[in-house]
């Protein structure tokens, strides 16, 4: 699938607010205090962060949303965010993301994983494989 980063001049006239990014379980993020809080809560509790670096104008990022929201909603015992990459540009860049969508998988504030690419089944696999593990861990 395609991937985006900049915003031409021609995907401005979209609609640049991101409400079909977030939604049910996935928690947007948009400022640095919003980040802060969401990862601090979920390393106090142990929970695995999965973050969605994203853009609302990016059609692949729009295509996957869905389904990241559906894993969200099934799988309780993870924190999924969504950072508008727009709002935070500075903090993407921080974190190497070059494509949109990249999602990143956390555990303590490190990463576990990546993927670069709205890949619909790479995606479920790696969230599935992380929902199993830390089943097995808390037992």
């Amino acid at each position: 699938m395609g991937q985006c980063w900049t915003k031409s001049s021609k995907q401005s006239t979209i609609n640049d607010t991101a409400p079909d990014l977030a939604g049910g379980n996935v928690h947007l993020v948009t400022t640095m205090d919003k980040w802060e809080k969401e990862t601090s809560e979920a390393n106090m509790d142990g929970k695995v962060v999965v973050v969605n670096f994203s853009a609302s104008w990016c059609n692949p990022c729009r295509q996957i949303a869905p389904a990241y929201r559906e894993l969200a909603d099934k799988y309780s015992s993870i924190l999924f965010l969504t950072v508008d990459v727009d709002e935070l540009a500075e903090f993407s860049t921080t974190w190497d993301v070059k494509a949109t969508p990249t999602f990143f998988f956390l555990r303590d504030g490190r990463q576990l994983d990546k993927l670069v690419g709205a890949k619909k089944e790479e995606l479920h696999k790696k969230i599935m494989d992380i929902a199993e593990s830390n089943t097995r861990s808390q037992n």
